[in-house]
């Protein structure tokens, strides 16, 4: 079975107020990644959460998604939010997709491809990759859990995955919406879907 950690802890500081409450087609920025993710078929949606909790609590409501909050999301970095996801998550999930709660142009094919590659020949580490370029969302199966539950700072994800480079399997994509998310007004302004 696999599961999907969305990261949805930041401060959105950039945006200068909660971005992931922000209207996105006829939902929220936040409430279109679990949408596209449903859509994939994934049962466990976990969403952690820090800064704007109440506000991502509310956008998400009516969606099948579980919610975990990150007590330590003022201080820390993406790798204590997966951390908090991999606590949560059933025994029988086998591997989660790593989801960024700012990233509404996820796309359904590309997530289909990743679990499609795992689901066809599981490896450890599925990345999508466009122009040498890894992205957004990549998979990480259970035998490395244990090592990412015991990252600690200034270590980064971008270290593990630098760790464990020949454990990769890179899954090239035509997309750049892989490397695209939301931290900017203009970045908003730029990427939200014309009504």
């Amino acid at each position: 079975m696999i599961a999907a950690i969305v990261l949805a802890a930041g401060l959105s500081r950039r945006m200068g107020r909660p971005k992931l409450s922000l209207p996105w087609r006829d939902t929220t920025v936040i409430g279109q990644v679990v949408a596209v993710l449903a859509a994939a078929g994934i049962n466990e949606i976990l969403v952690v959460t820090g800064g704007a909790r109440k506000e991502i609590e509310t956008a998400l409501s009516a969606t099948p998604a579980r919610l975990a909050f990150n007590p330590r999301f003022e201080a820390s970095e993406m790798v204590d939010s997966l951390q908090v996801g991999l606590e949560e998550l059933s025994s029988t999930v086998q591997a989660t997709l790593v989801a960024l709660g700012d990233q509404p142009q996820i796309q359904l094919p590309v997530v289909q491809a990743v679990m499609q590659s795992y689901i066809e020949q599981p490896a450890r580490l599925i990345v999508p990759s466009y122009q040498m370029k890894r992205g957004h969302p990549w998979l990480v199966a259970r035998p490395f859990w244990s090592e990412l539950s015991q990252l600690r700072s200034p270590e980064t994800l971008r270290d593990f995955l630098g760790r464990h480079v020949a454990d990769i399997r890179y899954l090239p994509v035509a997309t750049d919406t892989i490397l695209r998310d939301l931290d900017t007004p203009a970045d908003y302004e730029r990427e939200k879907p014309a009504v």
